[in-house]
């Protein structure tokens, strides 16, 4: 046996190598010339230069979905019979002054009674949100709401 003779088990595998990427030659998916066709190229999207025009709000933080409404704090009318005499006003800065309320931002917060426990005293509420029940109670005690 010499040299020339000698066969290959495989043939030879032939490439094609065009366009640069992947399996797809010639344009590799590009389509034909201009901007998209051509290497590094980059087009401004026009949805974000939209986004980019539009005002934001500054300072939201992580809890976006938070609203700017101040919550209105609960205060049952049990609480309310334990801490006041018959005939006292009851108001959201009555309520600081006992200690069952916190100011907020340096004001007194609004407030919402709510109608848990009974009432015996007569209680004139003012300045405050009182529910259903609640109003019921307190105007079968002989209460007033301002």
């Amino acid at each position: 046996m010499q040299i020339h003779n000698i066969k290959r088990n495989h043939a030879n595998k032939k490439s094609r190598q065009v366009g640069r990427g992947s399996k797809r030659g010639k344009t590799s998916g590009r389509g034909t010339k201009g901007q998209n066709a051509r290497s590094g190229h980059k087009k401004r999207p026009e949805l974000r230069d939209l986004i980019k025009k539009l005002p934001k709000l500054r300072g939201r933080g992580k809890n976006i979905f938070k609203s700017f409404q101040v919550a209105l704090v609960p205060i049952n009318l049990d609480l309310i019979e334990k801490h006041f005499s018959a005939g006292d006003v009851v108001s959201p800065s009555s309520l600081v002054e006992k200690g069952l309320a916190e100011r907020y931002k340096g004001q007194a917060p609004q407030v919402k009674i709510l109608g848990t426990g009974e009432v015996t005293k007569k209680f004139s509420f003012s300045e405050c949100v009182v529910s259903l029940p609640a109003k019921q109670k307190i105007e079968k005690a002989g209460g007033s709401i301002k």
